[in-house]
């Protein structure tokens, strides 16, 4: 039986262990998710900064001509048919939502999905129309979310981090006065 020096053994063990522990990394496009929730928020809110949407458009629109193709590319949003028509529908529930919001009883949560506070003072008509809203929008939402993966070929798992995102701009969005919450789960109007 032929022996192994002990260098040998060694090497090969630490060869073994090496290739155990490679990690898989997944490439998760955080600037292009940033840029559609962006686009896809500021149009559902329209938050009544046209001038300033249109101003900001032209500066990015001057940057892009300086950059290769192939970088402007990866800063594109995406847009596919479900993306638009989800899109279309939460804008159209917008100015439904608008008042519970104001009154208090919704609020934008912390996970990408609008959430009750509160049904007092409310008839029971209103009441049946505010559920009826917030899971017709969460379920919306949370299609609009895994849509977005897909366009952007990211992995399923990685919708919570998508979710991220967009609550962060739904939340940068809301007008003062608005509930939201906060990463530790704690509810505050909006300054």
């Amino acid at each position: 039986m032929r022996k192994f020096s002990p260098v040998f053994t060694i090497f090969i063990i630490l060869f073994v262990l090496a290739i155990a522990c490679v990690t898989i990394n997944i490439y998760f496009p955080e600037a292009a998710v940033q840029k559609t929730a962006e686009e896809i928020v500021d149009e559902v809110r329209k938050s009544g900064q046209e001038g300033k949407k249109k101003e900001e458009k032209s500066v990015s629109q001057s940057a892009f001509s300086l950059i290769p193709a192939v970088y402007a590319q990866e800063e594109e949003t995406v847009s596919t048919p479900k993306i638009r028509a989800l899109k279309q529908s939460l804008k159209d529930k917008e100015p439904l939502l608008k008042p519970f919001f104001d009154q208090g009883h919704i609020g934008e949560a912390n996970n990408g999905m609008i959430q009750i506070r509160s049904e007092e003072g409310l008839s029971l008509k209103d009441k049946a129309e505010l559920r009826r809203l917030t899971k017709e929008v969460n379920s919306e939402r949370e299609t609009l979310y895994a849509e977005v993966a897909k366009a952007l070929n990211i992995e399923e798992s990685q919708v919570p981090r998508i979710q991220k995102i967009f609550a962060r701009r739904w939340i940068e969005n809301s007008p003062p006065g608005w509930w939201i919450q906060n990463d530790d789960g704690e509810w505050i109007r909006k300054q």
